[in-house]
Order: structure tokens, then sequence, then C-alpha cells
């Protein structure tokens, strides 16, 4: 072992340390694309090739062989605009900024994330709202402007129960709490359950006129419901209210599309 180390040389360790750097950048700047479902499907390939040749199996050899030959044409055609995506990124020095986004984005909805956590736990009644492209104003200039950092501990006291506060909704957007104590449209729904409670239907309602997400946690049930595009989802997981905040806090939902197609994809799974 100690002749290996005297082998390896300081360049060979800067070497492999670049390399891994700029492939894990590469890979975050294509994940969630669909050229990262490319990337797993060569990985695959290459695994398969590998083994054949260690196995000496010269047919699936050369069968593998061929298709990554048939891979190297196909890929420019076929992922054209995603490729085009990542050398603009490339080029923009938007890959490192984009790495910082995630990072940030990970650590606020990790701080909602457990102050729902908390909530539902002890049963406190809780509802925040996600502000994206409608603006919100008017539900929250008569409100308690707070301009505050998104931290747990704050969310918590907001709706501590005899906290003033505790019975508005909180409106947030991708950097900040905007305000407290703000008072929401109910649903104008009719075929809601008589057991939905103002909380939920006030949730609901804002999502009714504006693009807005809504979390709401019921001090009866102990359960966290997400509401969006008028349609309301229960008992969301913990894991599922965390992936969505952070889809919400990356910035992702400028791509609106693709971030709505998130957010079905979280609601179908929720009943399985």
């Amino acid at each position: 072992m100690t002749e290996i180390f005297k082998l390896i040389r300081w360049q060979d360790v800067v070497d492999i340390l670049v390399i891994y750097y700029v492939v894990y950048r590469l890979l975050s700047l294509l994940y969630g694309t669909r050229a990262m479902q490319l990337v797993k499907g060569l990985l695959v390939i290459g695994i398969l090739a590998t083994s054949a040749r260690l196995l000496n199996l010269e047919t699936i050899s050369w069968f593998m062989g061929q298709i990554l030959n048939i891979t190297v044409i196909a890929v420019p055609i076929v992922f054209q605009p995603e490729l085009r995506k990542v050398l603009e990124e490339l080029g923009r020095g938007n890959i490192w900024k984009r790495h910082k986004a995630q990072k940030r984005a990970e650590t606020i909805a990790g701080e909602i994330s457990k102050a729902l956590i908390y909530m539902k736990g002890q049963r406190i009644g809780a509802l925040l709202v996600l502000q994206r492209g409608t603006g919100l104003k008017d539900f929250w200039r008569t409100a308690i402007e707070l301009n505050a950092d998104i931290t747990q501990e704050l969310l918590i006291s907001i709706f501590w129960v005899n906290n003033p506060l505790h019975d508005g909704a909180v409106i947030l957007d991708q950097s900040k709490i905007i305000a407290a104590g703000c008072y929401l449209p109910l649903t104008e729904d009719s075929d809601l359950s008589r057991w939905i409670g103002t909380r939920h239907r006030a949730g609901l309602g804002v999502t009714e006129v504006s693009d807005a997400i809504s979390l709401i946690v019921s001090e009866e049930r102990g359960e966290v419901s997400l509401a969006i595009n008028g349609h309301l989802s229960r008992n969301l997981k913990d894991d599922q209210v965390h992936k969505l905040l952070v889809h919400y806090f990356s910035g992702e939902d400028t791509e609106q599309q693709s971030f709505l197609d998130t957010l079905r994809d979280e609601i179908k799974s929720l009943g399985s």
C-alpha cells in the first residue's frame, strides 16, 4: 500500500478532484431534464459493456459497442436543446449560481418543513401561502408586514395559540416572510365536505383567484394539506412537502409548466 501511495503525484490528485467537480456540476445542471435520463441509460450501457468484456462475451461486447456508436451520433440531434442550455449556462457562469440557489432552497425548505412537522405534531393550526406570479398585495397590505427571514422559530411563534396573528395566514415569497395575520377569500366550492374548516377554505380560496400555493396545518387532524389551482390534497407526507418547497424556493416555478407538472406528480402520489 505504501508503494502505491508513493506512485501518486499531487498532480494526479488535482486531476481527479477537478474532473469530479466538473462532472458533479454538469450532472447538477442536467438534473430534472430529459438529458438526465440519457445519462442514466449511458451508465447502464457502459456497465453492461464493461462486464461483457471482462467476461469475454464477444457478441454482447460488439452489440453494446454498436449501441454506443449510434448514441454518440444521436445524442447531439435528439438532445440539442438541453445541450445548448448546458453550454449557455456554462458560458454565463450560472452553473455555480444554480448550485448556490439549490443550497439556499434546501435550507429554507428545511426551516419550513421542520416548522410544519412541529405544528402538526403539537396540533397547532397554520396557513402558509407561497406567492408566485400573481401578486398578493391586496391580501397583505392591511395585515402586519414583516419582511423577515424565513425561520422555523418565527413561523411557529406566529401560529402559537393566543398569538394575535395566529388566526390569519402568513404570505411568503421566495426570499422572505412578507406578512402575517392576512385574511383571505374563502373558496366558492359548494361541494366541499362540511368538515373542511375555515382555514382550509381560505387556503383553497386564494388559489382560486391567483396562482399561489397554500400549505395548511389542521389542528384537529394533525396533518398538512396542499391547495393549488383550486384543488385540495390532504395528508401530505413530510418528504413530499419538502420536495415541493425545494422546487419553489429554487426558483424552478419560473418555468411554470414544469413546476406545475412536478406538483401534479407529487399530488398523484399522495394516494400511493
